[in-house]
C-alpha cells in the first residue's frame, strides 16, 4: 500500500499512456496495485484523472471514481495533452503525480479528405491521398457525388484524369443517376467530355428519367459541346422514359435556346415529334411563351395544325395561357 507510517498518502507514479488515437487518449494508473488495501469500502482510496486547460493551464477533473482505467475521448487531432493522477484518501488527504504529457495522432485519411482536395482543385493532395491506398477513389459524398463526378462538373481536367489513372469509375451514378460526362456535358467542359469519350463513356447512357447525356448538353446550353456531340454521332432524338420528351423538347420547355435547337434541328432533330401527351416541340414553345423559338420551329416545318390528345390546338393553347405575342404568330399563318 503507498501509505506512508503514518498513513500519508505517497506521491503517485504519473498516469500510464495506453491506446492513442485522433480522438482518444487511454490512460491506465496504479498498474502494480500499490493503492490496493483491503478495507472497508468507505476507506477506499479514489482516484482522480485532472487535465490541464492549454490556454489557462489550470488542471480540470475530467475523472474520478475508485477503476484504475479512464478513455479520455472527443480530442482533437494532431494535438498536445496534459494529464496528471490525484490520489485522495478517505480522510481527505491527497496526493498528485507528476504530469504526463502525450499527444493525439494524426486524424486518418478518409473521403472527407479526398472531396475536400477535389473541390479546392489541391492535385497534389489529391495524388498524395490516392497514393495512400486508405481511400478508396470513388467514395461518394453526402450527395452521391464520386470525386470523378465533382471533377468533371468543376471542370477540372487534370484531376478527371489524376482520378481515372488511379482507377475510377466513369460510368457510376449518383442518386439521380447522372454520370461524369452527363455533369460535363451540362456544364459545359468539352474538354472532358472528350477525354471521358475517350476513356469509354457512352452515349447510352441514361439518368433515372430516362434522359441522356444529349438531354443534359441541351439543358446547358452550350453550343460547343452540343455540336462535338453531335459530330461524335451522338443521337440526337433520344426520348427520356417520363414524357418521352427529345432533347429538342427539354428546349422548348426549358431554355428556348434558339441556338441549340437551331443545331439540333440542322443535324436532324424531328420538329414534330410527340411527347405522351401528343404534344410537338411547338406546341410546347407555344405554352412555355418562347418567342424565338416557334418563329424557329414553323420556319423550319414544325406542323401548327397538330392537336393534343384533347384535340385543343395550339392557337387555344396559347390564349388559355394568355400569350398574346405567340398568339399572333399563330394566327397571322391562317391569312397566309
Amino acid at each position: 500500500m503507498a501509505l506512508s507510517a503514518q498513513n500519508v498518502i505517497l506521491k503517485p507514479d504519473p498516469p500510464v499512456v495506453g491506446k492513442v488515437n485522433h480522438h482518444s487518449i487511454e490512460l491506465y494508473w496504479d498498474i502494480n496495485n500499490n493503492f490496493k488495501c483491503k478495507v472497508p469500502s468507505d476507506k477506499w482510496l479514489k482516484f482522480s484523472i485532472e487535465e490541464e486547460d492549454v490556454k489557462t493551464h489550470v488542471f480540470g477533473t475530467i475523472y474520478s471514481g475508485y477503476s484504475r482505467k479512464h478513455i479520455v475521448e472527443g480530442l482533437e487531432p494532431s494535438s498536445p495533452y496534459r494529464f496528471r493522477l490525484k490520489v485522495t484518501g478517505h480522510n481527505g488527504d491527497y496526493a498528485y503525480s507528476p504530469v504526463v504529457a502525450v499527444s493525439t495522432t494524426r486524424e486518418p485519411l478518409s473521403g472527407h479528405h479526398l472531396h475536400r482536395a477535389v473541390n479546392m482543385n489541391d492535385e497534389q493532395e489529391v495524388k498524395n491521398i490516392l497514393d495512400t491506398g486508405h481511400v478508396k477513389v470513388d467514395i461518394p459524398d453526402k450527395l452521391g457525388f464520386t470525386p470523378l463526378m465533382v471533377a468533371a462538373q468543376k471542370g477540372f481536367l487534370r484531376l478527371v484524369e489524376l482520378l481515372t489513372e488511379h482507377g475510377a469509375d466513369i460510368n457510376l451514378m449518383n442518386g439521380s443517376g447522372k454520370n461524369s460526362v452527363m455533369l460535363s456535358c451540362f456544364a459545359g467542359h468539352l474538354n472532358i467530355v472528350q477525354y471521358l469519350r475517350g476513356q469509354g463513356a457512352s452515349w447510352e447512357s441514361r439518368d433515372k428519367g430516362g434522359c441522356t447525356a444529349m438531354h443534359w448538353a441541351a439543358d446547358g446550353g452550350h453550343l460547343k459541346v452540343v455540336q462535338w456531340m453531335i459530330d461524335d454521332g451522338c443521337k440526337i432524338d433520344s426520348k427520356d422514359t417520363h414524357l418521352e420528351w427529345t432533347p429538342l423538347m427539354r428546349i422548348a420547355a426549358i431554355s428556348g435556346n434558339v441556338d441549340i435547337a437551331r443545331l439540333l434541328i440542322a443535324a436532324g432533330a424531328e420538329v414534330n415529334a410527340k411527347d405522351t401527351n401528343g404534344k410537338t416541340p411547338l406546341m410546347v414553345a407555344v405554352l412555355n411563351n418562347h418567342e424565338s423559338l416557334v418563329h424557329l420551329l414553323l420556319e423550319k416545318g414544325a406542323d401548327h395544325s397538330i392537336k393534343n390528345e384533347y384535340g385543343i390546338g395550339m392557337t387555344d393553347m396559347a390564349k388559355a395561357f394568355n400569350r398574346e405575342s405567340v398568339v399572333a404568330i399563330l394566327e397571322g399563318l391562317k391569312s397566309l
